[in-house]
């Protein structure tokens, strides 16, 4: 008897580049809620997740697009700095929620070292949320906080017309990129401290 072809036809979502299951199914046995973390053109998309029967279960989430709405973020809402201040904000959220534990999923994504997904774990761990990681890909602090962007709007100082054309963004804004760590801290302060406010009224 002759055999038919044994070629299996990809799932759909696999097709399309959205679900790698061999990953998922690993993730969804730990039994552990993922961090999930996603980039869109423009912002960063964090979210913790429950897998169920029925589908998955969003516990709680946070869009990099609140950060200027609810904490004055005046820097772009797509960069390492604000992937870690929306990693930050979920985690804080999701420990809220009752969430001490999780596991990091980043989808089709390659784990490139120092990658903004990565900048989104090491704000959930800073929340104090526990997830396994290596901290060698993490991004490294001054990345973070977005001293390689204050390097370069300094460098394009002499240039004026360069540096308007390549921080338009930030001065249509009225800000300079140049204050950006210092804008970092001072938006990482009110998200930790509008959390902090709320555990004292428990």
């Amino acid at each position: 008897m002759v055999g038919g072809p044994r070629y299996r036809v990809p799932f759909r979502r696999r097709k399309q580049g959205k679900t790698d299951y061999q990953a998922r199914r690993a993730l969804i046995l730990s039994s552990l809620p993922r961090l999930v973390a996603r980039k869109t053109l423009r912002n960063m998309i964090a979210q913790v997740m429950k897998a169920k029967a029925t589908g998955d279960e969003v516990i709680t989430h946070a869009n990099s697009s609140e950060l200027a709405k609810t904490y004055g973020w005046k820097g772009d809402c797509g960069n390492v700095s604000a992937a870690y201040l929306t990693g930050i904000l979920c985690g804080y959220r999701a420990i809220a929620k009752g969430v001490k534990e999780s596991v990091f999923d980043v989808g089709l994504q390659s784990p490139s070292k120092g990658a903004k997904v990565f900048a989104v774990l090491k704000g959930a761990l800073d929340a104090g949320l526990a997830i396994p990681h290596n901290v060698e890909i993490l991004p490294d602090e001054a990345r973070i906080k977005g001293q390689h962007i204050v390097d370069y709007a300094k460098q394009l100082a002499q240039n004026p017309e360069l540096h308007q054309k390549r921080f338009s963004k930030y001065l249509s804004r009225d800000f300079k990129p140049e204050q950006l760590v210092e804008h970092f801290h001072l938006t990482k302060e009110k998200i930790v401290s509008s959390f902090e406010k709320e555990e004292k009224k428990k």
